[in-house]
């Protein structure tokens, strides 16, 4: 891989920059020579944490924004093309700034670009930025993105492949799960975890996609890298999210990042009683007992036989040892067994034996599946092998 360096103005870097607000596609620069944010960028972030105020104030104090690097020849229709390898943040700050996207506060007053004094205006036009300009295979070049994206906001796994599997497959599939002008977003949001501007939406439809098919999300990428067609993606994510809209009835916090795309290969042909299915998901909402709220989609669709994936609280220390010590003093009164179902053994030594606490479960009198609740008054010392027979009766 080739390098060189160059020194440019910001008034060259923004020279018929371009940058669409809906779609955050075409952004470009030196004239139409520099694509400011090719197809294997990530989105524009810097809005979202002020960090494109930060830029535009460290220009103004003449502070150095750190060297950016573009690439050239990446492709062959790209053979006399810069592309932005690092720096398209700061870039497409720059270029927001000095045509009006956002302002600044100088002085105490909120201030566009075309609102500062000239001089102002001028110190950021001719603000320098350093350059590194590479050249080398696609494969050199895309190696060399990674490396660089380890440091700052670094790029995350989504961000990562879809520069290694740049092309118009995920040219297509960004246009629709990292538009986060797509007016669906919102219904996405109730059960999609994550930032659209990170690809979090993008990586859920790959994985959906890739989990039916049984491969992972880079072997599905590399098959499809040159096909611009994305309607299986769409489709499939949009028939789990329907599934998924029209079984539940109540939306949920504890909804959003489950693994929808999972739960529907293994449920949606299942026969339900929607009524009941839903009535039931709202009351082990509602459960104190139900420490992991978010298992009680994966408990309900499975036919509720699982408990382990609602973590049920259990009895407390202080309840047990409380618990045990009014059962062990009102055996030893009566003369049988501190395990109630020992005490009704014929064998007189297990009818009369009295139990260290470590050698005891807290059971609940009336299983928690079957309404009982898990406080002291439903709470009984059984020894180990009676509680473990006893299991939900």
């Amino acid at each position: 891989m080739k390098t060189e360096f160059k020194v440019y103005k910001v008034s060259e870097l923004v020279n018929g920059f371009y940058y669409n607000e809906l779609d955050e596609k075409g952004v470009n620069g030196l004239g139409g020579k520099l694509i400011i944010q090719p197809e294997f960028q990530r989105n524009y972030i810097y809005s979202t944490s002020g960090k494109d105020v930060s830029v535009i104030e460290s220009v103004l104090k003449g502070y150095p924004l750190g060297l950016v690097y573009f690439c050239v020849g990446r492709k062959a229709d790209l053979s006399d093309i810069y592309e932005v390898l690092d720096g398209q943040q700061r870039i497409t700050t720059l270029g927001r700034y000095v045509t009006g996207k956002f302002a600044i506060k100088v002085g105490g007053m909120e201030q566009y670009f075309d609102g500062l004094p000239k001089d102002l205006q001028d110190k950021i036009m001719d603000y320098e930025i350093h350059s590194c300009i590479c050249s080398g295979t696609e494969k050199e070049l895309m190696e060399w993105f990674e490396i660089l994206n380890m440091v700052g906001v670094p790029v995350n796994k989504q961000e990562l492949l879809n520069a290694v599997y740049s092309g118009p497959f995920i040219t297509s599939l960004k246009a629709v799960y990292s538009n986060k002008k797509n007016p669906v977003v919102q219904k996405w949001a109730a059960y999609i975890k994550g930032n659209i501007d990170r690809q979090d939406y993008l990586r859920t439809a790959l994985e959906w996609i890739s989990e039916s098919k049984g491969e992972t999300v880079e072997a599905y990428l590399s098959k499809n890298r040159s096909n611009s067609d994305i309607s299986e993606v769409t489709r499939y994510f949009d028939t789990v999210i329907d599934w998924v809209f029209n079984t539940f009835t109540s939306i949920h916090r504890e909804m959003c990042g489950l693994g929808w795309g999972n739960l529907y290969n293994l449920y949606h042909t299942t026969q339900y009683n929607l009524v009941d299915l839903n009535k039931k998901i709202d009351q082990l909402m509602l459960d104190d007992a139900v420490s992991n709220k978010r298992g009680v989609y994966p408990y309900v669709l499975a036919g509720e036989t699982d408990k382990k994936l609602l973590d049920i609280r259990v009895f407390d220390k202080k309840t047990k040892e409380k618990v045990y010590k009014e059962q062990t003093i009102k055996a030893q009164i009566l003369g049988h067994s501190n395990c109630p179902l020992c005490a009704l053994d014929p064998n007189p030594s297990r009818s009369t034996k009295i139990w260290k606490l470590d050698e005891m479960d807290a059971d609940h009198v009336t299983a928690w599946s079957n309404g009982g609740s898990t406080d002291i008054s439903n709470c009984q010392m059984l020894c180990k092998t009676h509680n473990r027979a006893k299991g939900n009766r």
